[in-house]
């Protein structure tokens, strides 16, 4: 397959090591682990992986060169992030394809991904003189004011879904900052991370920018080590509470960006083109539900209800599993088969639980794809909020449509979940519209859009969703920590 003149394999990285202090080393007990294309099931090579004793030398590693960048000065810190933009940019092919090969999402929408990288690299390199503190007055005897530090070692532990985009984006801030970044990239899909680290190698000191491709063991030791001043974590619910725990003796800060079962809320004065664009633009069926921010749970006022249905069925069409390298394809492929069998699992639940199959259900019948790990696009009617998919986060492009007509009984079914990250709301009333905003518990929320984000403003959640904001100004400051300073200028008496 080649990609505008790029032989598709070729792209991959040539070191698969570990990155840290400024060079590609060998890990300690010699771990490898062998890569799987998910959509051919083919082997994609091996990659090192890395043990306590590794995170340990480049911890170390790390905390020395941390003394150093903390005095760059913010404006150098800046132009270093533009240039590494810059190279994103100029590689934008190859990374949206390396991100398409290992984990099996379409290379028009990794292509998405690395643009966004590189705006958020642009954006926090903008943002590095508004860490500021305050001055507090007290009187003409001393002067109280505050400035902002940053925290030291930073350890990110990314998820499968958007490899590279977490890999470069969300090292920005931190590294604005001042601090130093340690990245535990997917263990399915590390190969973007690992480039990235041979692309940006020689712009900033030693140490100051780590790799370390490993699993569970790799994340808990990065998430415990006592140099680690803080962590920070996209991943399932389950991942941040065990990076939690793992914190906790040294009772480092966390951020996390977790799990959602988020709602689309359309009410009956909506219109059913509209929305029904929305219920599947919302899935994410490109990237095989594979969102944390999907809208997984549409809530339909039964006025609108079987219109909406009709039209989503026809708009589905559009979504066809393929070969994720290839520019035509539309959606691509379930990362590893155990999140491929965890996905049939919650369809076969589902049947025997009583919904209703719209569409979907199955794998597609197209023997090219038979080695892949695919999922037809899957949308069930007359969902309970009693079902096992009305509840849980499949992470699979499955989707569950709920009638309603009671308004506050449709509110307590989307409040009742444990998670609380996006909720998209349809209407042509504005006062509706702003009071459902009001009611849903979620961080943010769409009032006839759905599934965009918009650099600037905070992204988190609420409840079990997570834990702080980012893509904005408060992403910066939480990898600061603020110091008050009192000058007392009184002169002594004499």
């Amino acid at each position: 397959m080649y990609i505008d003149g790029i032989k598709a394999l070729d792209v991959l990285p040539k070191n698969r090591e570990l990155y840290y202090d400024g060079a590609w080393r060998a890990p300690a007990r010699q771990g490898r682990i062998e890569l799987t294309n998910p959509a051919k099931g083919s082997s994609l090579g091996f990659v090192a992986q890395a043990d306590a004793a590794d995170v340990d030398a480049a911890v170390t590693a790390a905390k020395a060169a941390y003394r150093e960048w903390r005095r760059v000065r913010p404006a150098e810190r800046a132009k270093i992030l533009r240039q590494i933009a810059r190279i994103v940019r100029e590689n934008a092919d190859e990374l949206a394809l390396i991100d398409a090969i290992d984990g099996g999402n379409p290379v028009h929408e990794m292509a998405g991904d690395v643009a966004n990288a590189a705006a958020q690299l642009e954006f926090f390199a903008g943002l590095v003189t508004e860490m500021k503190g305050q001055s507090v007055p007290l009187g003409p005897d001393s002067v109280n004011f505050s400035v902002r530090e940053p925290r030291g070692v930073i350890g990110r532990i990314i998820p499968f879904n958007h490899p590279f985009m977490f890999c470069a984006a969300k090292s920005a801030a931190p590294l604005a900052a001042g601090n130093v970044v340690v990245v535990k990239p997917p263990d399915q899909a590390p190969l973007s991370s690992l480039r990235f680290a041979e692309l940006v190698d020689g712009l900033l000191p030693p140490g100051v920018f780590s790799v370390l491709p490993g699993g569970r063991e790799t994340g808990a030791a990065l998430a415990s080590h006592p140099d680690v001043a803080m962590i920070s974590l996209i991943g399932s619910v389950q991942a941040g509470r065990a990076v939690m725990k793992a914190g906790a003796d040294t009772i480092k800060p966390v951020l996390l960006e977790l799990g959602g079962k988020n709602a689309l809320i359309a009410r009956a004065d909506a219109d059913p083109d509209e929305v029904a664009a929305a219920v599947v633009a919302g899935m994410n069926f490109t990237w095989c539900g594979q969102s944390c921010g999907s809208t997984s749970r549409v809530f339909l006022h039964e006025a609108i209800h079987d219109a909406v249905v009709e039209r989503i069925a026809r708009k589905i069409g559009h979504f066809k599993p393929g070969d994720p390298a290839d520019p035509a394809t539309t959606m691509g492929a379930i990362i590893s088969r155990a999140q491929f069998d965890k996905v049939m699992g919650f369809i076969a639940d589902t049947k025997a639980e009583g919904a209703s199959l719209l569409c979907g259900g199955g794998v597609p019948d197209d023997p090219a794809l038979a080695g892949g790990n695919f999922v037809l696009p899957t949308i069930f009617t007359e969902v309970t909020p009693q079902m096992r998919l009305a509840r849980e986060e499949v992470f699979g492009p499955v989707l569950a449509v709920f009638r309603w007509s009671d308004e506050a009984r449709m509110l307590e079914t989307v409040n009742s979940v444990e998670y609380g990250l996006t909720c998209s709301i349809w209407t042509d009333d504005v006062r509706d519209a702003h009071r459902l905003a009001g009611e849903v518990e979620a961080g943010f929320v769409w009032i006839n859009e759905v599934s965009r984000h918009f650099l600037g403003t905070p992204f988190g959640g609420y409840k079990q969703s997570g834990l702080g904001r980012e893509e904005c100004l408060e992403e910066l400051i939480a990898y600061t920590q603020e110091k008050h300073i009192h000058v007392n200028l009184k002169r002594p008496a004499r």
